[in-house]
């Protein structure tokens, strides 16, 4: 008889291997085509709402592996609370407008087409850019195996979304939080605009360090008793400033020396110029800051009055306790200005470079030849001029503000410029913007958790927020200002009408209509008197507006306000985690997302920023092509993202072996379930089932708190762990022997069947929001008993495994199952045996009250007190010696266990099997 022919082997079409490259497009064309987002929407209708609100990228560029990353993540996130029962919605976004799509619109046009070209006509050209951007994007997210209303995306730019930003904007208005002002902030002279604190990064840059005397006015030294050289000693790294000064701040709390030479310091600081080489007169008389205050200083550069006041703001830390102070280029020098009447004088033009106030108001000597003239190429000019008054000149590097977009250091410029006020109170409230918005951040989840002492001391710290830009791509600040009066026209009735155009023809129907077009009809204004505001919003007030323009317009099915879940990279803190806070605050009062997680950026596997100079760059399209998106999306599971995520092909191509494992897991058990036809009770399990079903059970509800924690890299670790240990190493591969070779219909065989049914079936709804695509093709293999009536992924519900217990404590058996293991890898390498079924176990063994469940959980043909068989090895456990024989039986020619008469004939269980 031909044995083979009757053993019950495993049958599976389910593929070894998933050849994703080319299977994945397919699958992903299906779904979108038989539109699976509409379809999951509709198998969780009335179930609780999981709502992910996505953060909108840039429509500028191909996708990278940040964005992959990103994508990726909300997108096993969503699944997750999916295939967990609830109900899930997310709109995916695209940020459209702003700088970066202005300058690749105008390096196409070059700058005099650009300028000459009427902006409706511009604000096209950006539209088309934008457009291209999104259709490609889209197209890469969806190769990644993302799922989300891919066919009604929110895009900043479309028409009603640009009304509902304007709408957003005239709330914030009528609640009193929006001001107009003439005061210092970050100014790009690069792209010509202002910026917010977003938009700011630090770089090095080498600078001046000078200190300067100013001497005392006649009246300042008669009022102090002074006489001969007596002046203050300022010290600054803007040389380029100087012409704006009109005062120096001192602290009220310290002393202030005069020394010999004629020079004043703080006390505090008087060793330190000393040392330096600023002065070097001894210190011959002491002034209270009171006493300095008021008094007038002349500028060396221009002969104009500075006016000494006091400033909390100067710290003895460095420079010599006098602070040059130019209210039109700082904010500290703006507030203490404000508070003592300092004039704020601006002589930079938006391009950086002196205009004809420095001649107009006398700032400098010659100042005719200033005009025109880069302030960062003025420098050196001014130190000639400041002649014997430049004590002191050197130069270091600093730590500097520069332009995120043009990369050029930024300059601090006083224009009139719209800001929403973080410190004043909005209409109906009690408490400032500020203060709300620090309320609403404690009722927020962040993870990880020291998330929120990133966020909270941005807000605590933070200025007000300016949100005025001097460009053209963008949603205008669409308000009429009287002519006459300068005031801004914030009547309703107007307001509304506007909004209603930008519904109907976006926001360039502001560009395009006239005045009179715009007001409505019958309007108590006269368009004659009225003018158009030219600025149009920050592109970071748009992306902060989503939650309204998406979520509560009723435009989109987007889901529930305040949304569940805000996650984007750890920069957002400072970008739209704060702009949309602020929003939400100022017009809710509270936060517009109940959980708050951030994750870190891609480096190569040597933690080093990627960029194509160093050729380490990954890109999300190569991988799918090279590995699949599957792949891709382990690594993302596998990663912690709460941190810096490594990759590289070293690192992809081991999260490929870990794909192939959990594949390979999934293929046997599919294909040993293959003639199941139903699940047994819980009665009928055998102690190993049970162990096995309690522990699958166990590890499932630790894999489950892990993903609901967002921890999906623990949740694998755990899952990963058991199906190398437990479940592949040890009970697959002990049930082979009753899987192959006892009864079909045996109570074991069923047994084990079916627990490994449901323990396929569970752990399938835990990989499904990671490998879907994989999760799906299981399914499809999948026979009647597993599958029942699903028709593809989408029909899965997570189920928990039945409560079974376990038989006894198994950690006594496991060790000496380690230890046997040992030693049989030791007569393995010695050639003594080729298979542990060759072998009988002897020692005083507790455990199975089945002599076949204790044989299988070592795969050994005995277990016995006592063997006549050749001793071969020993080990010890716990003081107990074992010891292992040489089986004393022969070879079944059936299931190759050492316990029949003859190695002709079957053992007894075969030959009642085969019959």
């Amino acid at each position: 008889m031909d044995f083979k022919e009757t053993l019950l082997l495993p049958k599976t079409d389910f593929p070894m291997r998933g050849n994703l490259p080319n299977n994945e497009p397919k699958k992903y064309s299906a779904w979108f085509d038989a539109d699976i987002y509409e379809q999951m929407k509709a198998k969780r209708a009335g179930a609780e709402m999981f709502t992910l609100h996505d953060g909108p990228p840039y429509a500028n560029g191909d996708i990278h592996i940040g964005h992959a990353l990103n994508k990726i993540l909300k997108d096993i996130i969503l699944k997750y609370n999916y295939f967990q029962g609830r109900a899930v919605r997310m709109t995916p976004g695209w940020d459209c407008h702003g700088l970066p799509i202005e300058q690749k619109v105008e390096e196409k046009l070059g700058k005099s087409k650009k300028e000459a070209m009427p902006t409706e006509k511009f604000r096209e050209l950006c539209r088309a850019h934008a457009a291209k951007f999104v259709d490609l994007q889209r197209e890469g997210f969806k190769s990644l195996g993302c799922i989300a209303d891919w066919d009604n995306p929110y895009v900043t730019m479309d028409f009603k979304f640009e009304a509902n930003i304007y709408r957003t904007l005239c709330e914030v208005a009528k609640r009193g939080l929006l001001v107009e002002r003439h005061k210092p902030i970050f100014w790009s002279w690069a792209a010509q605009t202002a910026l917010a604190d977003a938009e700011v990064e630090y770089e090095d840059k080498e600078d001046y360090s000078i200190y300067v005397h100013f001497e005392l006015s006649d009246a300042a030294k008669e009022k102090i008793g002074v006489e001969g050289k007596a002046g203050v000693v300022i010290w600054t790294t803007t040389p380029w400033t100087l012409p704006s000064n009109t005062g120096i701040a001192i602290n009220p709390e310290e002393m202030y020396v005069l020394t010999e030479d004629g020079h004043i310091v703080a006390e505090a600081r008087y060793d330190a110029m000393i040392e330096e080489g600023v002065v070097s007169g001894h210190a011959s008389r002491k002034l209270t800051a009171r006493e300095l205050d008021g008094l007038l200083a002349i500028n060396p550069l221009n002969g104009r009055s500075s006016k000494i006041v006091l400033g909390e703001h100067v710290t003895m830390d460095g420079g010599t306790g006098c602070v040059h102070t130019a209210p039109g280029h700082g904010e500290d020098d703006y507030k203490v200005g404000l508070k003592n009447g300092l004039d704020v004088v601006m002589p930079v033009d938006e391009r950086g470079c002196y205009d004809e106030s420095v001649v107009g108001l006398n700032l400098l000597p010659d100042a005719q030849e200033f005009v025109g003239m880069h302030i960062f190429k003025a420098n050196e000019p001014i130190l000639e001029l400041l002649g014997e008054n430049l004590l002191k000149q050197s130069k270091f590097v600093h730590s500097y503000p520069h332009c995120w977009r043009t990369k050029k250091p930024l300059i601090y410029r006083a224009t009139n410029q719209w800001f929403i006020s973080v410190d004043d109170t909005a209409k109906g409230e009690d408490k400032s913007l500020r203060q709300t918005a620090l309320d609403a951040i404690e009722d927020v989840a962040f993870f990880p958790a020291s998330a929120k002492n990133r966020l909270k001391p941005m807000i605590e710290g933070r200025p007000d927020w300016c949100i005025s830009r001097q460009r053209s791509w963008g949603v205008p600040i669409a308000f009429f200002r009287s002519k006459s009066t300068k005031e801004v026209i914030l009547d309703e009735e107007v307001l509304a009408h506007i909004a209603s155009f930008f519904d109907e023809k976006g926001a360039d129907a502001w560009y395009e209509m006239s005045i009179a077009e715009l007001l409505p009809e019958g309007s108590k204004y006269n368009p004659d008197d009225l003018e158009k505001i030219n600025d149009i919003l920050d592109v970071w007030f748009d992306s902060g507006s989503t939650w309204n323009s998406v979520i509560k317009s009723g435009n989109y099915d987007a889901g529930e306000y305040p949304t569940s879940l805000y996650i984007e990279g750890s920069d957002q803190h400072r970008g739209w985690f704060q702009s949309s806070l602020l929003l939400s605050s100022a017009i809710e009062g509270k936060s517009p997302y109940k959980t708050l997680i951030t994750h870190g950026f891609t480096v190569d596997e040597k933690g080093e920023k990627m960029s194509k100079s160093k050729g380490n760059v990954v890109a999300p399209d190569k991988v799918v092509n090279q590995y699949g998106s599957e792949i891709l999306r382990l690594w993302v599971a596998l990663s912690d993202y709460q941190s810096d995520l490594k990759i590289s092909d070293n690192i992809l191509k081991q999260t490929a072996e870990q794909y192939r494992k959990i594949r390979n897991t999934f293929r046997f058990l599919l294909a040993n379930v293959d003639d199941l036809d139903a699940i047994v009770s819980v009665e009928s399990y055998g102690e190993l089932d049970r162990w096995i079903l309690a522990k699958a059970g166990e590890v499932f509800a630790s894999v489950k708190a892990s993903f609901e924690a967002n921890d999906f890299l623990k949740g694998f670790a755990i899952l990963n762990h058991f199906l190398t240990n437990e479940l592949s190493g040890i009970y697959m591969d002990i049930c082979k022997d009753r899987l192959y070779c006892d009864a079909k219909e045996s109570t074991t065989r069923r047994a084990a069947q079916s627990a490994m049914a449901l323990i396929a079936k569970s752990m399938l709804g835990l990989v499904a929001p990671v490998l879907t695509y994989t999760a799906d093709e299981i399914l499809e293999y999948a026979p009647k008993i597993f599958k029942g009536d699903m028709e593809n992924i989408f029909d899965l519900v997570y189920e928990t495994l039945p409560a079974v217990e376990t038989p006894f404590d198994l950690s006594s058996l496991m060790e000496i199952r380690e230890g046997f293991y040992e030693e049989v890898d030791k007569l393995r390498k010695e050639k003594i045996i080729k298979a542990t079924l060759e072998l009988e176990l002897v020692g005083d063994i507790d455990g199975f009250k089945s002599e076949k469940d204790m044989e299988d959980w070592f795969v050994v043909s005995a277990v016995k007190s006592e063997s006549e068989g050749v001793k071969l090895a020993s080990f010890e456990v716990d003081g107990k010696t074992y010891s292992i024989h040489k089986a004393t039986a022969h070879k079944c020619p059936r299931c190759w266990k050492f316990v029949s008469e003859s190695e002709e004939e079957a053992c007894a269980r075969c030959a009642e099997v085969v019959g």
